[in-house]
C-alpha cells in the first residue's frame, strides 16, 4: 500500500511539473506584439523631428489606430535637407503641420514590391503624390526611399530622404505664374491645351522658357504665324502622359509624348531630351534648383525647365 501511494505521488508530481513547463514554454513562445506606426516613430531616435511634428499636429492617435496605411516617413536627415528644424515645428500651426504630414500618408498598405514604374496615388491630404520604381530604386515625387517596408501593425513605413511639400499649383499655374514662360503659354493657348494641363492627371512637361524658344529661332511672332495644328504638334511633343522625375531618367530610354507617333529619347549626362530619330540639338534640363527649375511638383504632374524648345 505504501509503495502504491508513493508511486501515485510520483506520477502526480511529474504531471504538475510537465504542466508548469508547458505553460512556461507557451508564454516564451508568444510573439512580440507588432508596433503601430506611431510606436515605430516614437521608438526610433532618427524620427524625433517627425514625432514632434506628429504630436504637434495631433495625429498620433490616427497613426496608431487599426487600419492599413502607407507612410512615407522623413527621418531627421530628411527634415534637415528640407530646412525644417525643431524651431520651425514649434512655431508652425497644427493645421499647417497636419497638411504636410497627411501628404505623406496613403490610405492603403503599399509595399515596395507593389510600387509601379510610374503612377499617382491620392494621399490623406487629398492631393496626389507621384510614385515610381526603376533600376535606381523606389521614389515618391522624385525623393528616394532610403529604407523600404518597415512593418507596423496598421500599415507599412517607407523612410524617405526629404520632406514632401504639398503642391498648390497645376502645371498651367506654374507656366502662367512666370513671365519667362509667356511664349509657352501663348503656344499652349493657341493649341487649345491650357485646360488639359489644368485638369487632374500625372503629366510630365518639359517647359521651354522664352530664351529656350529663342535659342531655337522661335519667337512670339513665329507662334502667331503658325497654324493651330502646327503649334499643337510642337506643344504636344513637350508633354509625356505620366510622371517622370529626374530620378526616373534612364539613358537612351524613350517615352511617348502626347503627339501621336512621337517619342522623346532621354539623355542623362547631362539630363536632356530630344525627339527620337530627330536631328535637332538636344534640349537640356535646367538642373540648377530642384523644385524650382526641375522636379517641380504640381497638383497634376511635374515640370522640368529646358534650355531649348523641342523641335
Amino acid at each position: 500500500m505504501k509503495k502504491f501511494m508513493t508511486s501515485r505521488f510520483f506520477m502526480l508530481a511529474v504531471t504538475l511539473v510537465s504542466l508548469v513547463s508547458f505553460s512556461a514554454c507557451s508564454d516564451d513562445d508568444d510573439p512580440e506584439p507588432v508596433p503601430t506606426i506611431t510606436d515605430v516613430v516614437a521608438n526610433n531616435p532618427n524620427f524625433s523631428l517627425l514625432l514632434a511634428a506628429v504630436s504637434k499636429a495631433e495625429l498620433a492617435d490616427e497613426l496608431s489606430a487599426p487600419g492599413n496605411l502607407t507612410v512615407f516617413a522623413p527621418d531627421n536627415q530628411a527634415f534637415a535637407a528640407a530646412g525644417i528644424n525643431q524651431e520651425y515645428i514649434s512655431s508652425a500651426s497644427k493645421e499647417a503641420l497636419a497638411n504636410i504630414l497627411l501628404y505623406h500618408v496613403v490610405g492603403a498598405r503599399v509595399g515596395s514590391a507593389s510600387v509601379p514604374a510610374s503612377d499617382s496615388v491620392r494621399t490623406l491630404a487629398q492631393k496626389l503624390i507621384f510614385a515610381s520604381k526603376n533600376a535606381n530604386g523606389v521614389f515618391v515625387n522624385g525623393v528616394a526611399v532610403k529604407t523600404a517596408d518597415v512593418a507596423a501593425s496598421n500599415g507599412v513605413i517607407h523612410v524617405i530622404s526629404n520632406v514632401l511639400i504639398p503642391p498648390t499649383l497645376t502645371i498651367a499655374g506654374v507656366a502662367t505664374s512666370s513671365e519667362n514662360f509667356s511664349i509657352l503659354v501663348s503656344a499652349v493657348q493657341k493649341a487649345g491645351l491650357l485646360t488639359a494641363i489644368s485638369n487632374p492627371g500625372k503629366y510630365t512637361v518639359f517647359a521651354p522658357t522664352n530664351a529656350a524658344f529663342q535659342a531655337a529661332g522661335v519667337t512670339q511672332a513665329t507662334i502667331d504665324e503658325l497654324s493651330p495644328e502646327e503649334v499643337t504638334a510642337i506643344v504636344a511633343q513637350h508633354v509625356i502622359g505620366t510622371n517622370v522625375y529626374s530620378s526616373d531618367l534612364i539613358n537612351n530610354a524613350t517615352a511617348p509624348t502626347l503627339r501621336t507617333g512621337t517619342s522623346l529619347t532621354i539623355g542623362t549626362t547631362p539630363p536632356s531630351v530630344k525627339v527620337t530619330g530627330g536631328t535637332n540639338p538636344v534640349s537640356n534640363v535646367v538642373t540648377t534648383t530642384p523644385g524650382a527649375t526641375f522636379n517641380i511638383t504640381t497638383t497634376n504632374g511635374v515640370v522640368h525647365v529646358i534650355d531649348r524648345v523641342i523641335l
